[in-house]
């Protein structure tokens, strides 16, 4: 499928955030499109740092198990690990081995290594722990060895052992780094942090990402569970109701997919009730431009 022109993308996401729902997938999920093919996404998916690096235990394993079962029958789609994450990649290995259902899986991990040489193997090693036969998305993890890593996903693309190249962060200091290599590199995917109280990424890597019709995934959209923390002991704004938000992880989330050039957002949990709570944001109205200021001004005075 051709891509879509900057013009087309921005338009699309800009009506789709002005209507009371998005675009509806699976179990009623919001999607939203990535630019580079048309191919849809749901806008709710799952990260898996620390909350996967459970190594051997079954118990735990069998519990992460429930977490994805969970995230499948609420048409979740994108699962995004490292091989940084410890045991992560072999326990979600497991886990869908265990899962008689997965359709709408979308596979994303990284490839994180100082040598390109190394970085090939990890790849393929990783590929032995999803047992997967290809990656939807490779990401090359915090730009390490951008250039050689690159290299190799574009070969690799072309031969069709992935499906996009991405690019990841978690350093806001490295953002103009990382729009330089958003800007030079044939990127698919960006990765980076955005959230209700860190929104620098509004800055350079969002209207970067819709001028270059690149797909963005947020990384830490609670800030590893700080805002959980922060705002728990607060009731919902009784304006919530008007998104359709029952709680606290479904308010921050709904922020963060709500805007234009934002397409996943990857909250992690190795709860199943958190899990639910967290695919209810992919689902109802989400907010407009209005009611995205009114949540910024509400947890700002809080």
């Amino acid at each position: 499928m051709a891509p879509i022109s900057r013009r087309a993308f921005v338009s699309s996401l800009a009506a789709l955030t002005a209507l009371p729902n998005l675009a509806l997938a699976r179990a009623g999920q919001a999607t939203k499109v990535i630019p580079k093919s048309g191919e849809a996404l749901p806008v709710i998916g799952m990260g898996s740092w620390m909350t996967f690096n459970v190594g051997t235990d079954m118990a735990l394993r069998n519990e992460r198990t429930d977490v994805l079962r969970a995230f499948f029958a609420a048409g979740g789609g994108m699962i995004d690990s490292s091989p940084m994450y410890g045991s992560s990649e072999e326990v979600i290995g497991y886990c869908l081995g265990k899962l008689p259902q997965t359709d709408g899986l979308f596979t994303a991990t990284k490839v994180w290594t100082p040598m390109s040489w190394h970085g090939v193997g990890q790849m393929e090693e990783s590929e032995d722990l999803w047992k997967v036969k290809r990656f939807d998305l490779m990401q090359v993890h915090n730009l390490l060895n951008l250039d050689g890593h690159m290299e190799t996903l574009v070969d690799w693309k072309a031969q069709g052992r992935i499906r996009y190249i991405g690019i990841t962060t978690s350093h806001g200091r490295r953002h103009a780094d990382f729009e330089q290599a958003m800007k030079k590199k044939p990127v698919d995917f960006a990765q980076f942090t955005y959230n209700i109280l860190n929104r620098e990424a509004e800055n350079r890597l969002l209207p970067a990402a819709a001028d270059l019709g690149i797909a963005t995934i947020i990384n830490r959209p609670f800030s590893r569970g700080a805002l959980i923390d922060q705002f728990a002991r607060y009731p919902l704004p009784e304006w919530a109701a008007e998104i359709d938000c029952e709680n606290w992880p479904q308010f921050l989330l709904k922020f963060i997919v709500s805007h234009p050039a934002v397409t996943c957002a990857i909250p992690a949990t190795s709860q199943v009730d958190h899990m639910n709570e967290n695919m209810g944001a992919g689902r109802g109205r989400m907010p407009d431009a209005k009611i995205r200021k009114m949540m910024i001004d509400h947890v700002e005075a809080l």
